[in-house]
């Protein structure tokens, strides 16, 4: 039972999600991996919660780098930003 109610928690933030930035659905993401994990490892939902903290944060933190745009170093050492290929 319990698994259907989580099932059911990852359909509705995933629906809520897809109106989101890239930052936010990927906290979204990493929020739901996170509560999984620390679910999963302690066993209890003060585990999940500090999963779903942790995992929120690094997903924002990652989706706000993650703009479409790579760094690229030519043969003279200077960095340059561009579109990704």
């Amino acid at each position: 039972m319990k698994i259907g109610y989580t099932l059911t928690a990852l359909a509705i933030a995933g629906t809520l999600a897809t109106g989101c930035t890239t930052a936010e659905q990927t906290a979204v993401g990493g929020a739901a991996a996170g509560a999984l994990i620390g679910g999963a490892v302690t066993g209890n939902t003060s585990g999940a919660v500090a999963g779903a903290l942790i995992g929120g944060t690094a997903g924002y933190l990652l989706g706000k780098t993650a703009d479409g745009r790579c760094r690229y170093r030519d043969n003279s050492g200077n960095v340059y930003i561009a579109r990704c290929p």
